[in-house]
């Protein structure tokens, strides 16, 4: 096994790419793959809507060992993109790269910590751009808190329920009024810490994500079918199994840092 060799850096860029909008200014390298892939299934037009479905903690090496976890999630994808995550790979520092383009130490997250950032986003070149951005989360999670200050709209629901999270992203695909949504569900990552990577409580969590992404997609597929939709099932980081049976992660190793994105697009019909 070997580090993957397109950075977490470049999907900020891509995003940008994908709805025609400046990248943000501290961005790296756009992930020239998923540009590709935009222009192709989108015959060179833009999306004008993005769905980004972040699952915590999903390993690349869970995703080959598991495949039929998946099985949802590849029925609603066309590309898969390894990815490697940076470090420390935690939470906050890891989507603070995913959403800045930017390394750790100019995001300014160095560490398990939730302070918000004060560097450009994608959110800030969308909502510059007259995009309107959702954020879907539990109350106290990273993304909840990093990316606080901004002209969006921020639905915050209990730690650890899933139910309402998902449920408020049905509920805006079917209200049709935001550009950019981000949707996060920490299960996985907390069933993971207790119980180890590859417990049965913790696959369940998984299979649970590939349904929600699925549903999701179902209600894209039926309910925006006049317009461009980009929809990413996006990883910060991955993990591996410590003593006494449960998991972790933040360790400069490939288990952690190597992880895989999944997107699809639907063209306007």
């Amino acid at each position: 096994m070997a580090y993957n060799e397109n950075s977490l850096t470049s999907i900020c860029g891509a995003l940008a790419y994908a709805m025609g909008i400046e990248t943000p200014n501290k961005a790296k390298e756009k992930n020239e793959e998923l540009c590709s892939y935009v222009d192709k299934v989108f015959g060179g037009e833009k999306a004008d809507r993005v769905i980004m479905f972040n699952p915590d903690a999903i390993a690349e090496w869970v995703y080959r060992k598991y495949p039929e976890l998946f099985i949802d999630v590849k029925a609603h994808s066309d590309i898969e993109i390894p990815l490697c995550s940076v470090m420390p790979s935690v939470t906050p520092v890891c989507f603070g790269t995913m959403y800045t383009g930017a390394e750790p130490k100019v995001h300014g997250i160095m560490k398990y910590e939730k302070p918000v950032i004060k560097i450009d986003t994608i959110f800030d070149a969308l909502i510059r751009a007259g995009k309107k951005v959702a954020v879907i989360t539990y109350e106290k999670c990273s993304i909840s808190r990093i990316f606080l200050e901004r002209d969006m709209d921020y639905f915050h629901y209990e730690d650890g329920d899933i139910s309402n999270v998902n449920a408020k992203a049905y509920e805006l695909i079917l209200k049709d009024e935001h550009d950019f949504i981000v949707i996060y569900n920490g299960n996985y990552d907390s069933v993971m810490h207790k119980n180890g990577p590859e417990s049965l409580k913790s696959l369940s969590e998984i299979r649970a994500n590939g349904h929600a992404f699925s549903v999701l997609s179902e209600l894209v597929k039926e309910n925006w079918k006049n317009h461009n939709v980009l929809m990413g099932f996006a990883m910060d980081h991955g993990c591996h199994e410590i003593d006494g049976g449960c998991g972790s992660h933040g360790l400069d190793m490939e288990e952690d840092l190597n992880i895989v994105h999944l997107y699809k697009g639907y063209k306007r019909v």
